[in-house]
């Protein structure tokens, strides 16, 4: 029973950490300040219009059909990557440290300790749909393939702690959780637009600080990765939220 438990509590420390790297990928400086326009493409708007809130809930219902395109492909990546974990179940041990090593030097690189060039470039897709549900749900495609190099090594941790997951099912979960943590922020931005674009603004000067905290995240997991302690923070929660152990 305790063993169930365990691995209950290792889902749900895996899954705040999901929704966390999820959020952060939306703060960073590579995404936050393309969300305005990525906005108003989408909604077919003028960026006037958009600052002027006069956009409706076209806005909203396209930022609805991005943020389904880009979950698409992030929960593709989560059942690759659960079923690859699952194929190399007898390696799983020696990948998660692998995938840690990269992950930690990740981390490293967004806490400005060593520069990877790759991650300072995103590779773009442009769609040529502008405006309307499929349009949108093309370009969330698009953004998620596009914004690869730029929000991977957020993205690559939360994979490799698919790959670490018992089951198909639980490992996209974690993508679920991923996508949710980027895909709400991009909702809420759309439907209280007004607000939201004042919020970005203010939040422009302090990119730096955000992206060393997405650099001391990915530390952390890639170390929790290289030492295999991940179930460390299970037996903590356990202790620290009792309530955890009813879901075993």
């Amino acid at each position: 029973m305790f063993g169930i438990e365990l691995i209950d509590a290792s889902l749900a420390t895996a899954l705040l950490i999901a929704v966390a790297a999820g959020a952060l990928s939306f703060l960073s400086p590579c995404v936050l300040p393309i969300v305005p326009p990525y906005l108003a493409y989408i909604g077919g708007v003028s960026f006037g219009e958009l600052k002027s809130a006069r956009s409706g809930s076209g806005v909203t219902a396209s930022a609805a059909s991005f943020v389904l395109g880009l979950s698409t492909v992030f929960i593709l990546l989560g059942l690759a990557a659960s079923a690859a974990g699952t194929l190399f179940l007898e390696h799983q041990r020696l990948l998660g440290r692998l995938a840690g090593a990269v992950i930690l030097l990740f981390g490293l690189h967004f806490l400005g300790v060593l520069r990877i060039p790759l991650l300072d470039r995103e590779a773009r897709f442009e769609s040529r749909h502008r405006g309307g549900a499929l349009g949108a749900f093309v370009l969330g495609l698009a953004f998620a393939f596009g914004w690869a190099p730029c929000i991977g090594p957020q993205l690559g941790a939360i994979l490799a702690l698919a790959s670490q997951e018992e089951s198909i099912a639980r490992g996209t979960a974690l993508l679920a959780a991923y996508a949710a943590g980027l895909g709400i922020p991009f909702l809420l931005a759309a439907a209280f637009i007004d607000r939201s674009l004042g919020v970005m603004e203010r939040l422009k000067p302090h990119l730096r600080t955000i992206e060393i905290c997405i650099g001391a995240l990915l530390c952390v997991v890639g170390l929790l990765l290289i030492t295999d302690r991940f179930s460390a923070i299970a037996y903590w929660l356990l202790e620290t939220l009792p309530f955890l152990a009813e879901f075993g």
